[in-house]
């Protein structure tokens, strides 16, 4: 969680920095998505971070190379991270965005952190413990002099008001009832409207957000079901299906994903069902 976080800092340091687009420089990755300063800030901050921790697992990250199948296929355990998920929500400046990082073992997460560092949300999970939620309140402005000496435990925010962490229970969602239904902010389609007619489900609300937090809220019951039938990355939800997984009462979800496969692209999903 410390990884997480101390890449959340250095998001913010850029968050606070600018004050609109204008002052953020773009990229546009192959597949068009864009990137950010923040993006590579905070994939050099939890590869590092991973490095010093647990040297001997392998990283998939979305900001490096991804090795060949060949290779990946014979891992039985490697992390899966997202240092920012959500950089459209960090372009437009809502806070909806997160630090995704999971520990994939045997090809399903064991453990999983996303960490909305501009909501001062964390949520993380782990298989023998189940899925948590707390919430923080930070000192950002620790350690301010340039020239005082600090160590590796000073990079981590203070917490000034942390409250306790609440465990997470979610029961599947009943399709014959009315359904609190939470969908992408920035990634509407079409296909997601035939599939509500399709199923004739009901929806009685339905929410927008943005990055991993929609598996979050389903996992904290604050809603029923995600389904998600624009394209999505295995690193876009490994973190939150951790969370979601181990939210389940009284034992854990199944989730139709699969990970560390051939191709890493997702085919659509629900979760909730």
């Amino acid at each position: 969680m410390a990884i997480a976080r101390q890449a959340g800092e250095k998001i913010m340091d850029i968050y606070d920095r600018i004050s609109d687009q204008d002052d953020l420089t773009i990229q546009s990755k192959a597949d068009h998505s864009p990137l950010t300063e923040a993006d590579l800030a905070a994939h050099h901050c939890i590869i590092e971070g991973l490095k010093s921790l647990d040297p001997q697992t392998p990283v998939i990250s979305e900001e490096s190379a991804l090795p060949e199948y060949e290779v990946r296929k014979q891992w039985t355990r490697f992390w899966m991270v997202d240092p920012l998920d959500g950089t459209k929500e960090f372009i437009k400046r809502n806070g909806e965005f997160t630090v995704n990082i999971a520990l994939i073992e045997h090809n399903v997460p064991t453990k999983g952190v996303v960490y909305a560092p501009a909501l001062n949300l964390l949520y993380f999970a782990e298989a023998e413990s189940g899925s948590f939620k707390q919430e923080l309140k930070l000192d950002l402005t620790q350690n301010s002099n340039p020239n005082s000496k600090q160590d590796s435990t000073q990079d981590v925010p203070k917490d000034t008001n942390k409250s306790t962490p609440i465990q997470l229970f979610s029961i599947k969602a009943d399709p014959k009832q009315p359904l609190r239904l939470v969908e992408s902010r920035s990634h509407g389609s079409e296909a997601l409207e035939n599939y509500i007619r399709e199923h004739n489900l009901q929806i009685s609300s339905r929410v927008a957000s943005g990055s991993s937090l929609k598996i979050c809220l389903v996992a904290e019951g604050k809603a029923d079901i995600y389904p998600r039938m624009a394209p999505t990355m295995e690193w876009d939800v490994a973190a939150g299906d951790a969370v979601y997984r181990y939210s389940g009462n009284p034992s854990p979800h199944s989730s139709e994903l699969q990970f560390n496969k051939e191709h890493l692209l997702n085919p659509s999903f629900v979760y909730g069902f």
